[in-house]
């Protein structure tokens, strides 16, 4: 199925209904299908074609969501651009992809006279403003002009590209992952209710929607019926009173949004009790927040989602009933221990641990996560050699992540396969350690990285941050995770900082720790 229709059916069965709430506006699901027909209208008279690409640089506005959809319905491949990106990694999108319209935010309209030298395949650049430079094209002009009545939809296949989103290169140059209609629609048809006449929720969306999992979010919120409450960036102040005010049900979050909540002094000032779905992803979730988070937001479920670009989708998942901390003593304790899981399989995805041979690994057993399912990318825009080092011959998604299936069939994640430790061949999962070292009174942050040692190979170094006003030494850590774990994986140095580096999705910037901290010398206490 094309990803055009997961607007269209809504649009067709509640046609009133609020679809977008944004700011002082709201459009209704039959404005949102009329104007995406009229913007692919207007599109196609400014000359873009099926298969031509339509990048977008702006933060989360109804109009990213309307230009999705228009480029879904003229077959055109939509490029979300990081709106953090500086000029010349946008320049390199655009290079890369072939971009032949740029649709800008106003905050960006100064790079376009830079970007002109630079991004030759771009003949439309297309404002969001109105502005005096005669050679951008007004956006709300495409609208205006657009004929819907007119306009014939795209009649393509469900393997064609839809959505071109790069990677965050952080270890390397960025990758233009080519995902497909069926990579969304597939998971939306098995995974969400489609929309119905009579129940109407509402959905909280402030993940960037450059990014995977808040593309994913918002296209099963379209399909599903639900009114996306939409912020521009995340607010921890604003995203609460959105919630009280719309009397939001759902919402989608990193770990460190959910930490900034709870943390915000004006927590307990808002009415978020209507919150009925929470999920996560994106990143690790460290146990002593989620268990803080359950007991916070009482009248929640929540939902740990975990995939990649790559993958589409979401693969995994830890339902609502296994955040319910009920039951036998012996079926809590599990419950917890599984907490730290990224779930089990979703219906038509198929997961297999492996070790560097290939051979399939035992339950129980670290390795690398492969996973085969329709809604994996087409591969890399123009590098065949990294697709196909990604994807075997068997179909496999090489996911560089690397974890272990319970005997429940619940996938533990590890960390990424280039941040593992080998302490004198023994294997350190580093989310493991990381979450013990959380779970210390004094810590507010931490990751760990291998450094070089003579003796061992690598030994474990812990990167922290600690809580106001606490101290900490590194007997103190060790003599803490004794009790949780194998003297192999305990820290053997000790660093301290103000903070993490982390990407706008939560994620710890594990390339900046080591270039900055990964010498075998003694570290430095900052």
């Amino acid at each position: 199925m094309l990803t055009l229709e997961l607007l269209r059916v809504p649009a067709a069965i509640c046609p009133d209904r609020t679809a977008i709430i944004f700011e002082n506006s709201s459009l209704t699901f039959a404005q949102l299908n009329e104007r995406s027909s009229k913007l692919a209208e207007s599109l196609l008279q400014q000359g873009i074609k099926p298969k031509d690409r339509v990048a977008m640089l702006q933060v989360n506005t109804p109009e990213v969501v309307e230009t999705y959809f228009a480029c879904a319905k003229i077959g055109a491949a939509f490029v979300p651009v990081d709106f953090r990106a500086r000029p010349g990694e946008v320049a390199f999108r655009l290079q890369d992809s072939g971009v032949k319209a740029l649709i800008l935010g106003e905050r960006y309209l100064p790079m376009v006279s830079s970007l002109r030298d630079v991004a030759p395949t771009v003949e439309k650049y297309i404002s969001l403003v109105a502005a005096a430079n005669p050679d951008l094209v007004d956006y709300k002009t495409l609208i205006e002009n657009g004929r819907a009545e007119n306009f014939q939809p795209y009649q393509g296949e469900d393997t064609d590209m839809t959505v071109l989103m790069y990677t965050s290169g952080t270890t390397g140059t960025p990758k233009g992952v080519m995902l497909s209609h069926n990579s969304f629609t597939e998971y939306s048809l098995n995974n969400v209710d489609p929309a119905g006449p009579d129940q109407e929720e509402s959905n909280i969306l402030t993940v960037p929607l450059y990014h995977i999992a808040g593309m994913q979010a918002m296209m099963a919120a379209v399909w599903g019926g639900r009114t996306l409450v939409l912020q521009r960036q995340f607010e921890p102040v604003e995203w609460m009173k959105l919630v009280q005010q719309h009397r939001v049900d759902r919402a989608m979050m990193v770990p460190t949004m959910l930490q900034m909540l709870m943390n915000h002094p004006d927590f307990d000032k808002y009415n978020l009790s209507s919150l009925k779905v929470i999920t996560y992803g994106a990143a690790p979730m460290p146990l002593e927040v989620i268990e803080r988070a359950i007991s916070r937001f009482p009248n929640a479920g929540f939902i740990n989602a975990f995939g990649q670009t790559e993958s589409g989708a979401t693969i995994t998942m830890l339902g609502v009933d296994d955040h319910k901390l009920t039951g036998s003593p012996e079926e809590v304790a599990l419950k917890i221990k599984r907490l730290s899981s990224a779930g089990r399989v979703l219906q038509g995805v198929h997961i297999k641990i492996i070790d560097p041979d290939g051979k399939e690994q035992p339950v129980g057993e670290n390795g690398e996560i492969v996973v085969k399912t329709e809604r994996a990318m087409n591969g890399y825009l123009g590098q065949e050699a990294a697709t196909a080092e990604t994807i075997d011959p068997e179909g496999y998604l090489h996911t560089g992540d690397a974890g272990f299936l319970d005997e429940g069939g619940y996938l533990f994640i590890s960390g990424r396969l280039k941040d593992t430790i080998k302490r004198a061949g023994e294997f350190v999962p580093p989310v493991e350690v990381e979450e013990t070292l959380m779970a210390h009174p004094a810590i507010a942050d931490a990751a760990i990285i291998g450094v070089p040692d003579d003796t061992w190979g690598e030994t474990v170094r812990a990167i922290v941050v600690l809580k106001r006003g606490q101290s900490v030494t590194l007997e103190e850590l060790r003599e803490f995770g004794r009790q949780r774990l194998a003297t192999y994986k305990l820290p053997e140095s000790l660093v301290i900082v103000e903070e993490l580096p982390r990407n706008p999705m939560g994620k710890v910037l594990k390339t900046e720790l080591r270039e900055k901290f990964g010498q075998p010398n003694t570290p430095q206490q900052a």
